[in-house]
């Protein structure tokens, strides 16, 4: 080989190498959007049968303690009471209502780059929950939340490029009064991200001042109607099959402002639900389908998620279960079937039953959430951050998961076959050449675009490790954290809408801790 070959193989791995290190010069290789659904659980007969017993359910058996003004609703366009008085929808009135549902729709972030849109197998991860627990990061333990641990939680999620959107993880305890921590909540989500955010509301009283807070953050009235960054979460039916009164009040406080629901199905395997998963999954489905009628009733066409959660008790104990192949599966599966009935999909995934950061977690997590993503889930709630089966949050999981995510997304994504990627020249120079790959074009293009490289998971050699002081994942979760809690923060909330705010809600967080 002539000076001439060598010299420009080595200015070109130069030239690549430059680019490497040119911070954002390398495109994301497994971002969120990835298109999932090579996981299917159930066969294509499994999944009608348990929709045609869905349908059963609701023309048969049907809904109790139903609100009056929803039941005088649903009998206009169509629903009968049986004769147990309960409400019960057609499969032809579901169908009809499944048809005018709509099959994708834009989550608005307050900054247009952080708008996604979901729909068909699109799969974004993102936070959720309501933990009222706190771990701690100088013992190790927990406490109770508190509202500042939710900004900081919101702030954190807002500078993770793996999360998508940011619903409030922890309740803030220390707001004891009901219509103060709805409205403190949406403050805090305001203050701390421009990400599609979401929440839920106690009561319907609360949607419109908190849309006026919005609407102030967001240049003023109607600004929110006109770019909706925010999702109200309802669980509108209390499992089996009866609705409740307090989410229907806040849906219809929603859609008069035009904001987008999450009706949230959080029926309990043994407990709430069958134990057998067939069952549960007909149950659940049946309870998801009975609330995007309600949505519907009240306005067609509004967009809805179909988040069918169908959660574990532990059937020695009683107690909930957050993690495990039972709730791993029936997830992926209910996703499955809301991608079969063509409605925008959410699902939960990584609630950790572990109290720790540590391998009982990861195992739980990764689990859960790679196989709701290959199945096809748009929306992944509990993606980031929960612990002890939904009843703490913790920062340092919430970091290690942010990578977690990346890798799923890698897992997602599958393998692209082409003439490029068969890579059959690029064999042949290998075998009449140097006898490597190392350094060849064909390497440096598939380095740059498919694979991706963790900055939290330690690959080091053994020697190397103990070097550097034999760090685990907590302490470099931890390292993380500090280095991101110190770096300047933008102001997603000017000084002049925050004292409107101020002047005209009870708002608890300090103006200290929102412009250090």
């Amino acid at each position: 080989m002539d000076d001439f070959t060598l010299n420009r193989r080595g200015a070109g791995r130069a030239a690549r190498h430059k680019q490497r290190q040119t911070k954002g010069a390398i495109a994301h290789p497994c971002p969120p959007g990835q298109s999932g659904g090579a996981y299917r659980p159930l066969t294509d007969k499994a999944v009608t049968d348990i929709i045609d017993t869905a349908y059963r359910l609701l023309s048969e058996i049907g809904l109790g303690e139903v609100p009056l003004e929803l039941q005088e609703l649903a009998l206009a366009k169509g629903a009968y009471l049986n004769e147990a008085g309960r409400l019960c929808y057609s499969r032809m009135m579901i169908e009809s209502i499944i048809d005018i549902a709509p099959k994708s729709f834009m989550l608005y972030g307050r900054d247009t780059k952080h708008d996604i849109e979901i729909g068909g197998v699109k799969v974004y991860y993102g936070t959720g929950g309501a933990a009222v627990q706190t771990l701690d990061s100088n013992t190790g333990l927990y406490r109770a939340s508190t509202l500042h641990d939710l900004y900081e939680f919101t702030r954190l999620a807002d500078q993770m490029d793996n999360l998508s959107w940011f619903t409030r993880i922890c309740v803030a305890t220390d707001v004891p009064d009901i219509y103060e921590l709805d409205l403190n909540t949406i403050y805090a989500l305001i203050a701390g991200t421009q990400k599609h955010v979401g929440t839920s509301f106690t009561l319907g009283s609360a949607v419109a001042p908190a849309i006026a807070m919005f609407d102030h953050a967001m240049g003023g009235a109607g600004a929110f109607a006109k770019r909706p960054c925010c999702k109200v979460h309802i669980s509108p039916i209390i499992s089996p099959l009866k609705y409740g009164e307090d989410a229907f009040d806040v849906a219809k406080a929603a859609i008069a402002h035009n904001m987008p629901i999450n009706a949230i199905i959080a029926a309990q395997s043994g407990a709430t639900a069958p134990a057998p998963l067939a069952g549960m999954l007909a149950q659940t489905t049946a309870e998801t389908l009975a609330a995007l009628m309600m949505v519907n009733v009240i306005q067609p066409g509004h967009p809805m998620i179909f988040s069918n959660w169908p959660f574990v008790v532990d059937l020695r104990t009683g107690s909930f279960s957050g993690s495990g192949g039972e709730i791993s599966v029936l997830n992926a599966a209910a996703a499955q079937i809301s991608n079969v009935l063509g409605l925008v999909s959410g699902v939960a995934s990584s609630m950790a039953d572990a109290k720790a950061v540590d391998a009982q977690m990861g195992v739980e997590k990764g689990l859960s959430s790679l196989a709701a993503g290959l199945a096809g889930a748009n929306m992944i709630y509990e993606s980031a951050g929960m612990m002890a089966s939904l009843l703490g949050a913790s920062f340092e999981a919430m970091i290690l998961d942010n990578e977690m995510l990346a890798l799923n997304q890698r897992a997602i994504r599958g393998v692209e076959v082409n003439e490029e990627t068969l890579g059959f020249d690029a064999i042949r120079q290998a075998v009449y050449g140097d006898g490597h790959f190392l350094g060849g074009e064909n390497t440096m293009n598939a380095m740059l675009r498919d694979y991706y490289y963790p900055t939290l998971a330690n690959r080091d050699s053994p020697t190397v490790w103990e070097e550097t002081g034999a760090p685990d994942a907590w302490h470099a979760a931890q390292t993380r954290l500090a280095q991101l809690q110190s770096e300047p923060r933008d102001n997603y909330l000017s000084q002049e809408a925050d004292a409107r705010i101020r002047d005209q809600f009870p708002i608890k967080l300090s103006r200290k801790i929102i412009y250090r």
